[in-house]
């Protein structure tokens, strides 16, 4: 077996600036509305192509079995539709916490997909790449795509939108939120008003389907956005389990930040306008690092 060097690429997490469930469709999936937006923030995937074929997780999340693992099954399915014959050695840096509805698993596979793209020489476009990724979750075409979105459908139908700079007070209580479970409560409200773009624009869209059962289930997570609650508008991200506050500049979410308990994990994040994996693309097509 002979292995090219490693290569290092950005895995940005996301937040969902709302989050309503509009009804279900006829295969009992659940009809979204929600904006995807990109943070400055996320893991780190490192990729080593292998000549022999075979896909090989060297680090990972703790707990998740490497044939559970979305970066290893991106790889699969990669080299599943394009019948490439290398391989890959994968050791993903995790930064974003498991469970916290943040996108990190569905980042990872993402910058997989994207990555190995390249690394492999398959020649796929962002659509392909996009369908693909709707295989391992719904939430990884936005990922690829690389641009923050509108989502409808099961989060994969993405109007691109232009989002303000804003800065964000991130809080992890270190709990680990199932989403499953979520969609199966039967308190969940699962037929709210359809809204428009405009309407969120203007700030008369907020609000997560998953918070009011999250809080019930979870009292650390519900601890959580009380008392980040004392500073503004405190919100669950995805299924959760962190919560963040929306802040117009960095002193404002680092001041925040630095007034935290203990208790949580806490950092500042920037929303980012275009994804830091397309960026490092361009790089990488430029010769440079894609790295961080």
């Amino acid at each position: 077996m002979t292995a090219s060097a490693w290569t290092d690429w950005p895995a940005p997490a996301k937040l969902n600036l709302f989050l309503h469930i509009v009804g279900r469709r006829d295969d009992g999936y659940h009809r979204l509305q929600t904006v995807f937006r990109l943070l400055d923030w996320g893991d780190r995937v490192r990729l080593r192509v292998r000549d022999d074929a075979a896909i090989v997780r060297s680090a990972g999340a703790e707990g998740i079995a490497a044939d559970d693992d979305l970066a290893v099954r991106a790889a699969r399915v990669l080299k599943a539709a394009t019948g490439c014959p290398l391989g890959v050695e994968i050791a993903v840096d995790k930064q974003v916490p498991v469970g916290a509805g943040l996108g990190g698993g569905s980042s990872d596979a993402a910058t997989v997909l994207v990555a190995l793209n390249r690394l492999w020489g398959c020649g796929l476009d962002d659509d392909a790449l996009a369908a693909l990724g709707l295989q391992l979750g719904a939430d990884v075409p936005v990922f690829v795509r690389g641009r923050n979105a509108w989502a409808e459908g099961i989060g994969e139908l993405l109007t691109p939108i232009a989002l303000p700079p804003r800065w964000y007070a991130l809080l992890d209580p270190g709990v680990h939120v199932a989403t499953a479970p979520l969609f199966q409560a039967p308190e969940l409200t699962r037929n709210a008003a359809e809204e428009t773009i405009p309407r969120f624009l203007d700030g008369m869209v907020t609000g997560n389907a998953f918070e009011p059962v999250v809080r019930a289930r979870h009292p650390a997570v519900a601890l959580a956005l009380d008392w980040l609650g004392g500073f503004g508008l405190a919100r669950l991200s995805g299924s959760g389990g962190s919560v963040f506050l929306e802040t117009r500049n960095h002193a404002e979410a680092a001041d925040i930040v630095a007034r935290c308990p203990a208790r949580y994990t806490a950092r500042v994040a920037r929303g980012a306008e275009i994804s830091a994996l397309t960026l490092a693309v361009a790089r990488f097509s430029a010769g440079a690092s894609p790295s961080w």
